[in-house]
């Protein structure tokens, strides 16, 4: 939240400002109305903010942000808040990807794949963002994370639903990719609002190609299915591109995992293996873990040493790469017919220039007009004045 107001630096924790006076420490309250009251108000809650000199060089201060909250009112009052994260960080740590490297996804409405990349920042050159993982513990360092979001994943399943209506509920869908187990050369790029990392591209829109005579509503929904798994591959690939370091396999969660044909063409299409875990909601779980670990709380610990393996379903490739790499290299085919597609520029002519006729209906109406004009000039009667 500090980072959001500019109270902080999001890869430092910290914040620069100039003084006048040169003295410290120097104290400064930032006003609880910056922050989404709706959500205070539901636990009756108030913040309060302070940021405490801790540094200074010359005329620069460092500052250091610290948060407390305390319990007004409810059934909440006196209970301390020992930990806080954000959903997909609270997903990671769910994960138990503590370990540079290590990496998660989270199958929703959309999907959020996360890359520890230890504690040091990795800007991406690839269209990824850049942001923090965790920080457990005052002493102990921040970690961050590469982040690649897609904005369809789980929403593609309500679309053949609701808008198609060729399926009655996401058991169908896999039931109906499940008949087929092919999409028989179809593929669908569900980019409704335009397409998010890497591509960030928001004059693409949704596409569905490949279609044949033979193609029916199965061979749709295993290319739905499929659809996510590109998706989450084109994000994996930028991400090794950024580290330099090809991820060995992929821990997923969320809701969707409860699809296993969904996971298995994951694995074949990333050519690693998917690990689920037998408790898919680790954004809860993580979130419980930090704020557990908490120091004055210390139910648990979160060192390495101390973690306990977790019982979950490995789902391994089962089709060959060279298979895996070409149904890859026709998804990227469609995903460059998708783009490009909302746009409010005028077309150009074969000789680079604009032509206003570029619109078939544009240049009729035009055509129309002039003509509608230039017989008006003829047809209109002679006013009486000019026959004397």
């Amino acid at each position: 939240m500090a980072s959001n107001i500019g109270a902080i630096q999001p890869y430092s924790f910290e914040s620069d400002a100039w003084s006048d006076e040169g003295k410290g420490p120097s104290r400064f309250f930032v006003p609880p109305s910056v922050f989404s009251n709706h959500k205070y108000d539901f636990f009756q809650m108030a913040p309060f903010l302070l940021l405490l000199i801790t540094k200074k060089t010359k005329e620069r201060h460092t500052f250091r942000f610290f948060s407390f909250f305390w319990q007004k009112s409810g059934a909440l009052s006196g209970i301390p808040i020992s930990g806080c994260l954000g959903d997909q960080s609270a997903a990671l740590v769910g994960q138990m990807c503590f370990q540079d490297g290590q990496a998660k996804n989270t199958y929703g409405t959309g999907c959020f794949l996360l890359r520890n990349t230890g504690a040091k920042p990795v800007m991406s050159d690839h269209g990824l963002l850049t942001t923090v993982a965790y920080k457990l513990g005052r002493d102990k360092p921040a970690c961050y994370a590469l982040e690649g979001s897609v904005a369809i994943a789980g929403a593609v399943v309500r679309w053949l639903k609701d808008n198609l209506g060729i399926i009655g509920s996401s058991e169908e869908l896999e039931k109906l990719a499940a008949s087929v187990g092919t999409s028989y050369g179809c593929y669908f790029v569900p980019a409704f609002s335009g397409l998010y990392a890497p591509y960030w591209e928001p004059s693409a829109r949704g596409i569905i190609c490949g279609l044949t005579q033979f193609t029916n509503r199965s061979h749709l929904a295993f290319a739905a299915l499929e659809a996510v798994c590109f998706q989450t591959r084109e994000i994996l690939d930028a991400m090794n591109q950024d580290s330099g370091i090809p991820l060995t396999q992929l821990q997923v969660d969320g809701g969707m995992t409860s699809n296993r044909l969904l996971m298995q063409l994951q694995a074949d299409i990333l050519c690693i293996p998917v690990v689920k875990p037998s408790m898919p909601e680790t954004t809860a779980l993580g979130a419980a873990m930090a704020a557990g670990a908490a120091e004055g709380v210390s139910v648990w610990s979160l060192n390495p040493e101390d973690l306990s393996e977790v019982t979950s379903e490995k789902f391994e490739p089962q089709i060959n790469p060279e298979e895996s790499e070409f149904r890859y290299a026709r998804w990227k085919k469609a995903v460059e017919k998708s783009k490009n597609w909302e746009t409010t520029q005028p077309v150009a002519n074969g000789n680079g220039e604009i032509s206003i006729f570029s619109s078939v209906p544009l240049g009729f109406y035009i055509m129309g007009s002039m003509l509608m004009l230039i017989g008006a000039k003829y047809i209109a009667p002679i006013p009486e004045e000019s026959k004397h």
